[in-house]
């Protein structure tokens, strides 16, 4: 069994069996391309504003536009600052296939850090009970025994997989983005934040569809320890369209919120 959710092999990196997603057993879950994705922005300029004196920077917020299904197979990821300066910077990424077509294209801010003085204000209550205080989760059955489902670990708090409508889960990876590579807490949340859509299921699986083609992750600070919490409700359409709205916590509190938009469809009978 591979020990890491991608394998280095030069300028690519090869997806392992944890990647695969629950749709389709050949295609990857959307979260570990987007931690591998979010990876390479961080490396931009070893984590500093590309203008002025190089401050300290945070991705403050990042989309996804998947163009295809990411296959598990070597992938190939590039990413720049296109947007250059002292304070905010945007930066683009592409994660293509071996032969250089893009299968996901990512955009986003990166804001300078540095202290500023003021009250803070008072957290809005809701923040959920930690992950000692929650049930571990089992995946469903999705016909092939490794992939994603089993790579993460959850501890729900409200829901379960098995029921349908609003959950919240504790979510963990239990095994590194590369081997050897401690995981940044940016790839911690990055590679969690996809399941919204997942946790909260308000549809039945077995009879349809609902697939995201993006995904946007609003970050006000990067999550401490291992544990991110998604508090999620999927809302579907009756004319094939829905989404999913995810508030994203650590143990401390509130660090953001993912949305995706999703593809709702009945499943081929056949």
């Amino acid at each position: 069994m591979p020990d890491s959710f991608f394998e280095p092999d030069g300028d690519l990196y090869v997806a392992t069996e944890y990647t695969r997603g629950p749709w389709d057993p050949g295609a990857q879950h959307a979260g570990p391309p987007a931690a591998l994705i979010g990876r390479e922005i961080e490396r931009i300029g070893g984590g500093r504003m590309a203008g002025g004196e190089g401050a300290p920077a945070q991705l403050g917020r990042v989309t996804y536009e998947i163009l295809r299904s990411v296959p598990i197979a070597p992938l190939l990821v590039e990413a720049r600052v296109v947007r250059p300066g002292r304070r905010v910077e945007m930066v683009e990424a592409t994660l293509s296939d071996e032969a250089g077509e893009p299968l996901i294209r990512a955009e986003g801010w990166r804001l300078r850090t540095e202290p500023v003085e003021f009250d803070q204000p008072t957290e809005a209550p809701g923040s959920p009970p930690g992950p000692d205080q929650a049930e571990p989760g089992e995946f469903p059955d999705v016909g092939f025994g490794v992939g994603y489902h089993n790579a993460m670990e959850y501890r729900f708090v409200k829901g379960r997989f098995s029921e349908l409508g609003p959950a919240t889960v504790w979510i963990r990876m239990r095994f590194p983005l590369l081997p050897g590579e401690e995981p940044t807490p940016l790839q911690r949340v990055l590679i969690a934040a996809d399941s919204g859509n997942g946790i909260s299921v308000t549809l039945d699986w077995t009879r349809y569809l609902f697939i995201n083609v993006d995904l946007s992750v609003h970050l006000h600070r990067v999550p401490e320890g291992e544990w991110v919490c998604l508090d999620a409700v999927t809302l579907p359409e009756p004319n094939g369209i829905g989404m999913a709205d995810t508030r994203l916590f650590d143990e401390r509190g509130a660090i953001g919120r993912g949305t995706q938009t999703l593809l709702i469809a009945e499943r081929d009978p056949g």
